[in-house]
């Protein structure tokens, strides 16, 4: 299935401006603000997923189940390219739209509900929408490469909701569990094949094959909330508490001088209240810095409660350390044994000067898989695609 045309400017970004035109002319209460959002959010996904692009779309245009099924129609026909498939059922494009507006109509009608649909008085215009969506746009790909310590309010702000709509998909792992498959690159599952031959007598049977159920893999954060680190840790929760919603198999953990474990806050879905939560536990925000002491901490009283089944670690820290240098290599050399893989994210690493040449950083890069930057929406992107991506 051909991927659709990501609308990442110019003539695309026209294209979804029509896209939510049809939608409103089908019945779907789609208005500027969802569209501008929609646009930000768009610049933080992989556009090359066609999956991504579908739900990310879904997710902002669509409110209820009955609005779930005209949105996919449409969503194949303006997207995956089978608009032909309105004249094969010898109805225009206008036509089918009013017919879609009627099912809708009579749909809400039906279950009382008073919301307006498109086309009264109130709807806002379709041609108005289009300047709003790129500036928005427009700001939102500037903002895409600019650090994070450089935003003004209003841009954290932004950057903020953008946070909120990242999807974040998990590298998986195989279980033990086996289940049928269709697929004949899976392993022969020769117990059933032999169950089915007796239960007919030993008559010839298709043959039945099997694969390894996968599950995504556990996912535990660790993020430095130390003076050095205040410019970033903020937006840093929200971060975290994007992806933890939804995602069961996720820990988040803060440190300074001592570690917090933060997950039952950031688990309820309002982020204001989650973050508010959040705070409330922490005791150390923006003070001084051992690493080694927080990753002991954590090692001796979480590691075997969260890091089971092929865990993945996130360490967000830029390194400045206070604490002692041996205690902190030989805790990291732990934590590494106990994961599948380490990441170590440090905002400063986005600066094409950088170099790690504080001894926090020294002592730890030997024992991480991999240093990568987190310092703008970007970078948020790329590390969203390379835990999603597997690794051997």
């Amino acid at each position: 299935m051909p991927a659709p045309e990501p609308p990442v400017g110019g003539y695309t970004l026209r294209r979804l401006v029509q896209f939510g035109r049809t939608l409103r002319e089908a019945g779907l209460s789609v208005g500027a603000q969802q569209m501008s959002e929609l646009a930000a959010a768009l610049t933080a996904i992989d556009l090359a997923r066609q999956d991504d692009f579908y739900v990310t779309l879904r997710s902002f245009l669509v409110h209820n189940a009955d609005e779930r099924e005209i949105f996919d129609r449409l969503f194949e026909l303006f997207w995956l390219g089978k608009a032909g498939l309105l004249m094969e059922m010898g109805v225009s494009r206008k036509r089918s739209a009013a017919m879609l507006h009627e099912r809708t109509r009579k749909s809400v009608t039906q279950q009382g509900r008073s919301r307006a649909l498109p086309g009264e008085d109130d709807a806002p215009a379709g041609d108005e929408q289009e300047p709003n969506i790129a500036s928005t746009y427009s700001a939102l790909e500037l903002l895409r490469h600019k650090d994070f310590r450089d935003y003004s309010d209003e841009e954290a702000a932004a950057a903020r909701a953008v946070m909120q709509r990242l999807l974040w998909r998990l590298e998986e792992r195989p279980t033990r569990r086996h289940i049928r498959t269709s697929k004949q690159t899976a392993s022969l599952d020769l117990p059933r094949v032999i169950r089915t031959g007796v239960r007919r007598n030993g008559e010839l049977v298709e043959l039945a094959w099997k694969r390894r159920k996968r599950k995504p893999r556990p996912l535990v954060v660790i993020c430095d909330i130390s003076g050095s680190m205040e410019r970033y840790s903020r937006l840093f929760l929200h971060l975290m508490h994007g992806m933890m919603q939804g995602s069961p198999g996720i820990e988040a953990f803060v440190f300074g001088t001592r570690l917090t474990r933060i997950t039952p806050a950031l688990r309820h879905a309002e982020v204001d209240t989650a973050l508010a939560r959040a705070s409330d536990l922490v005791l150390d925000w923006s003070g001084g810095t051992r690493i080694g002491e927080s990753l002991r901490a954590f090692n001796l009283s979480w590691g075997r409660r969260v890091l089971g089944h092929g865990a993945v670690a996130l360490i967000i820290s830029d390194g400045w350390d206070r604490g002692d240098q041996e205690l902190l290599g030989a805790e990291i050399r732990r934590l590494r044994r106990s994961v599948h893989r380490l990441i170590w994210l440090n905002p400063l690493a986005g600066s094409p000067s950088y170099q790690p040449l504080v001894r926090g950083i020294q002592t730890i890069l030997p024992h991480v898989d991999e240093m990568l930057p987190l310092h703008n929406l970007d970078s948020m992107a790329r590390l969203a695609g390379r835990l999603g991506a597997s690794s051997s």
